[in-house]
C-alpha cells in the first residue's frame, strides 16, 4: 500500500460509525486483519537467541551448507522517484537489544568503550545467529571518533596529526575482490576531490576473520577507513553537511556498477564512527582489535545486537546505523517511504545552497526501516539516506538534522507521541501539543513498536514510539555517567551510586547534551523543542477545522434506481443485506463464524471488484490489533486536506489557511459539498468514466492516462483538492466507471512521478465503496478522504423502509 497509517486502519471504524448514524447508534467496531506468518530462512530453521551456555556446547565446527543468503542485490541507477514495493520491505524487520552509555562531562575514556562491549555481550540473547552458531544477525558500536588512536596510526605512517575540526572519517565496507576494490576506492577518491576535499589516507581496519562464523565469512567485506580534509568549512554542522553530500554523490555514482551493493558507508562523519558486522555481540571487540586498544576513547557509546526477523542478515544491515540504533520495527514503513518519495521534489532549504538534487533520492525501498528513518533524521539537521527499516528511519533523521533540526526535534516530528487527550500534555505542557498540531499534516508518523537510540556526536538520547511496546530503562550515577538499555543487568552497578533511574513510557524521550553536561527527561525535552518557534500562534491563526455536517435525512433516488446502480457498481444482495445494512444497524463491522471456501479472486471464475484482489497486511510480531475506538489514546482519524508544506522549512506558511482538518476520512454529501465550495482549496472534480463506444480511444488505459493528465493540469493551475468522481445523474451502459481503486492509485503515482503529490489531496467520491476493506484500500493507495455516495443512499433506503420502521417501533 502507498500509505499504511493509523488513518488507513481507522477508516473501517469511521465508516461503520458513519453508517450507523442513520439510527444514531455508536457501538464499538471490529477490524479484522490477515496475519502473515514468519518465514524460515531458505526453508531451514536457524538457532535463535541461544543462551551462552547452549552456545558453548554447540560451538563445534559444522560442515552443513549455508542456509543464509547474504548476497545483496545491486541497486539501480535510475534516480526517478520509485515506490516502495512490499517484497522489498516485508523481509526487513528486527527485534534487537540496544543501549547507550554517556559521560556527562564529555570526557572521552576507554572505559566507556569497554563497558559498552560488556553490555553488548549481555545482549546476546536478544539477537539471532545462523545454523553454524557463530554467524550473528549483527552487532555494532557507535562512538565518538577515537582521534588518539588515529593520530597514533598517522604518526607511524609519517602523516601529520589530524585536524579534528576539518577532518572527516569514513568507515567503509568495500568489495572483496582486490581489482574491484581498487576501482571502488578510485570512485570514492574522485568524488571527494571533485567536491574540494583532500583525501589524507586510507587505513586497513585490523580485523580477526578467524572468529567470524562460516556463513558470515563467505560474504565478509573488506573494511577500510578513509580520512578526508574539508578546508572550506569551519563549522561542525557545515562539515557534516559536506560529508553527507559526498556520501550521497558516491552512492549515486556507483549505483549502476555491478559491485554497487558491496560498497557501503557504515559512517562518514566528523563526529561519530560505527564499528559493526554480521557478528555475535560477544565477539565484536575481538573481531575489531581497535575496540580493545586503550587509545580508543569515547565520551559515549551506542551498542546494538540485531535479531533479524524474517530476513537474511547482511553486513550493512547490522546496527547501529549512521545516526541511530533501533529495537523493534516500523510497521508503517511502506507508506512512510512512499510519502517521503512524494515530497522529495518539494524538499528545499537554504542550508543546501541549491544542492538538493545532489542528495536525492533520500530513502531506499530496498533498505531497512531503521536505515531509512536514520536518513530522514540526518537531513533535518541534512537529508535522509537509507538501508532497511532502521536504515529508512536513519536516512530520514539524517536529512532533518543536516537541514538544521536538532536530533530531538527530528524524532518528535517523525515518531510523535500520542498527544491527543493526553492529560499531562494538554494541561501542563500545551506548547508541546501545539508543536505536534503544527507537524501532524506535514509528516506521517513512523509507527513502531520501536525503541530508538540516537546520536549526532553532540547529543545522545533514546525515545519510544507512541505504542510503547519496547522496554527501555535508564539510570544516572554519581560519577556523571548515564546508562540506557533495553533491559536491566547488562552491567554490574553499585546501587549506592545511582542518583536517578526510571523507564521510558509510550512516546517518552530522554536526551543527554554532551556539550553542556545536562540530562533532559521527557517533559524537559518536549518543552525545549516546542519553545523553538511560536507553533501555537501559527496553528491558531492559520489552521482550519471543518465541523462534521448532518447526514441527509431523505433518499434522493427511487428504489428501482438504487437497485440499478447497485448492480452497475458490483453490489450483490449479500453485500447490501449482510454488510451495509448490518453496519448501519449495529454500528460495527459485520463478522461471521462460517468457514469461507470461496476461491481467492485471482483464481475465481466469477467477476470480482478490484478490492477483492488485495488483502490487508498486519504486523508480523508482537503487535496487538489496534483501532481508534479501543485505542483512542494513541490513534486519531484526523485528516489534513490541502497542500502540504516543505518539511525542511519552518514557518506559518506550512499551516496556511488553505489546509483543512477533517475529523475523519469518511465524508457525507454535505461535507463533500463544503470542501467543493471552499474558495481556498480550489477543488477540481474529475469524472472517472471511459467510453467503450469509442474503441481504443475510449479504452480504460486511455481514460486513465487522460485522467492523470487532467489531474496534473489541475494541480499546476492551483487546485489543492482533486475529487475523483463516478457520480452521474444518468448512468449509461456504454460509459462504465473506472474502478475507483485503480483511478486513485494511478493519479497518486502520476503526481508522485511529476513532483506534484504534496500540492494536492485526493478525495474519492464513489459508488464503488461500501466495506471497511474498500476504505482501507482507497486510503492505502492515496485517497485522503472518501464520500461513499451510493452506500449512504443505500443506508437511507434501508432506514426509511417499512421493514426497518416497523422493527424500530417494536
Amino acid at each position: 500500500m502507498a500509505l499504511q497509517s493509523p488513518g488507513a486502519a481507522g477508516a473501517s471504524s469511521s465508516f461503520s460509525r458513519l453508517l450507523s448514524s442513520a439510527k444514531l447508534s455508536s457501538t464499538k467496531t471490529l477490524f479484522s486483519v490477515d496475519f502473515v506468518g514468519t518465514k524460515r530462512r531458505n526453508g531451514l530453521s536457524v538457532f535463535r537467541g541461544s543462551t551462552p551456555l547452549l552456545k558453548s556446547s554447540l560451538r563445534s565446527p559444522l560442515s552443513a551448507k549455508s542456509i543464509l543468503n547474504f548476497d545483496a542485490s545491486a541497486s539501480g541507477s535510475d534516480l526517478k522517484p520509485k515506490v516502495a514495493y512490499l517484497e522489498d520491505i516485508v523481509s526487513e524487520r528486527g527485534e534487537c537489544g540496544v543501549g547507550f552509555i554517556a559521560h556527562l562531562e564529555n570526557e572521552a575514556t576507554h572505559k566507556i568503550v569497554k563497558d559498552a562491549l560488556i553490555a553488548l555481550g549481555c545482549m546476546e540473547h536478544r539477537g539471532g545467529c545462523g545454523a553454524d552458531n557463530a554467524s550473528g544477525d549483527g552487532s555494532g558500536l557507535m562512538t565518538s571518533i577515537p582521534w588518539d588512536l588515529f593520530n597514533h596510526w598517522a604518526e607511524k605512517k609519517g602523516l601529520a596529526s589530524f585536524d579534528k575540526l576539518h577532518t572527516g572519517v569514513g568507515m567503509l565496507f568495500l568489495p572483496r575482490d582486490e581489482n574491484v576494490r581498487r576501482e571502488a576506492k578510485k570512485v570514492v577518491t574522485s568524488i571527494f576531490e571533485k567536491e574540494g576535499l583532500e583525501v589524507l589516507g586510507w587505513r586497513d581496519v585490523p580485523v580477526e576473520p578467524s572468529i567470524v562464523g562460516h556463513y558470515a565469512r563467505k560474504t565478509m567485506p573488506n573494511t577500510q577507513q578513509v580520512f578526508v580534509r574539508i578546508v572550506k568549512e569551519d563549522k561542525v554542522d557545515d562539515v557534516e553537511r559536506e560529508l553527507y553530500i559526498c556520501r550521497k554523490l558516491i552512492e549515486r555514482a556507483v549505483a549502476s556498477e555491478s559491485w554497487a551493493s558491496e560498497l557501503y558507508f557504515s559512517s562518514l562523519s566528523n563526529q561519530t564512527i560505527v564499528y559493526k558486522g554480521m557478528l555475535r555481540s560477544e565477539v565484536l571487540g575481538l573481531f575489531y582489535p581497535d575496540l580493545q586498544n586503550d587509545l580508543y576513547k569515547s565520551a559515549f557509546a551506542i551498542y546494538h545486537r540485531r535479531f533479524s526477523t524474517n530476513t537474511s542478515p547482511r553486513w550493512p544491515l547490522a546496527q547501529p546505523m549512521r545516526f541511530l540504533g533501533h529495537n523493534g520495527e516500523i510497521n508503517t514503513i511502506q507508506g512512510n517511504l512512499n510519502w517521503m518519495t512524494s515530497r522529495e521534489a518539494s524538499l528545499k532549504s537554504p542550508v543546501w545552497h541549491g544542492r538538493e538534487d545532489d542528495i536525492r533520492p533520500i530513502s531506499n525501498p530496498k533498505a531497512s526501516d531503521s536505515s531509512n528513518l536514520d536518513s530522514a533524521a540526518e537531513v533535518r539537521t541534512v537529508f535522509i539516506a537509507a538501508r532497511v527499516q532502521c536504515i529508512y528511519i536513519s536516512e530520514v533523521v539524517q536529512l532533518l538534522i543536516r537541514s538544521g533540526r536538532t536530533p530531538e526535534e527530528s524524532l518528535m516530528i517523525l515518531v510523535p507521541e500520542a498527544y491527543k487527550n493526553h492529560p499531562t500534555l494538554m494541561i501542563k505542557y500545551p506548547e508541546a501539543v501545539d508543536f505536534y498540531d503544527y507537524y501532524k499534516g506535514q509528516m506521517e508518523p513512523w509507527d513502531g513498536p520501536a525503541l530508538i537510540l540516537f546520536s549526532d556526536g553532540k547529543t545522545v538520547g533514546a525515545c519510544l514510539d507512541r505504542n510503547g511496546l519496547r522496554p527501555a530503562r535508564y539510570w544516572r550515577t554519581s560519577d556523571n555517567v548515564v546508562y540506557v538499555a533495553s533491559e536491566v543487568g547488562v552491567l554490574p552497578m553499585d546501587e549506592s551510586k545511582v542518583t536517578m533511574k526510571g523507564r521510558l513510557g509510550p512516546g517518552m524521550m530522554i536526551s543527554v547534551d554532551l556539550e553542556s553536561g545536562q540530562v533532559y527527561e521527557n517533559t524537559e525535552v518536549k518543552k525545549r523543542v516546542a519553545s523553538y518557534n511560536p507553533y501555537g500562534k501559527w496553528v491558531s491563526e492559520n489552521l482550519r477545522t471543518m465541523k462534521p455536517s448532518n447526514f441527509l435525512s431523505s433518499a434522493s433516488m427511487e428504489t428501482e434506481e438504487i437497485l440499478r446502480r447497485q448492480q452497475a457498481f458490483g453490489y450483490s444482495s449479500e453485500d447490501v443485506q449482510m454488510v451495509i445494512e448490518s453496519m448501519a444497524a449495529q454500528g460495527k463491522e459485520p463478522t461471521f463464524c462460517m468457514g469461507d471456501d470461496t476461491p481467492v479472486a485471482v483464481l475465481s471464475q466469477k467477476p470480482h471488484m478490484l478490492y477483492d484482489y488485495f488483502k490487508q497486511r498486519f504486523a508480523q510480531v508482537t503487535n496487538p490489533a489496534i483501532d481508534p475506538l479501543r485505542e483512542g489514546l494513541v490513534m486519531s482519524l484526523e485528516v489534513n486536506i490541502g497542500k502540504r508544506g516543505n518539511i525542511l522549512e519552518v514557518g506559518p506558511q506550512n499551516v496556511s489557511q488553505v489546509r483543512v482538518v477533517l475529523s475523519g476520512p469518511v465524508l457525507n454529501e454535505r461535507e463533500l459539498e463544503g470542501l467543493l465550495s471552499d474558495p481556498h482549496l480550489k477543488s477540481e472534480v474529475l469524472p472517472t468514466f471511459f467510453d467503450i463506444h469509442r474503441g481504443i480511444d475510449g479504452s480504460l488505459k486511455k481514460a486513465l492516462l487522460k485522467l492523470c493528465e487532467a489531474a496534473d493540469e489541475a494541480v499546476r493551475n492551483g487546485s489543492q483538492v482533486l475529487v475523483l468522481s463516478d457520480r452521474s445523474d444518468n448512468p449509461e451502459p456504454t460509459r462504465p466507471a473506472i474502478p475507483m481503486l485503480l483511478a486513485v492509485g494511478a493519479v497518486h503515482q502520476h503526481l508522485i512521478e511529476n513532483g506534484l503529490r504534496m500540492s494536492a489531496s485526493i478525495i474519492a467520491d464513489t459508488a464503488q465503496c461500501f466495506s471497511t476493506h474498500h476504505f482501507a484500500c482507497l486510503i492505502g493507495y492515496g485517497a485522503s478522504a472518501i464520500c461513499p455516495h451510493l452506500a449512504l443512499e443505500t443506508c437511507r433506503q434501508w432506514r426509511l423502509s417499512n421493514k426497518t420502521v416497523n422493527m424500530m417501533r417494536n
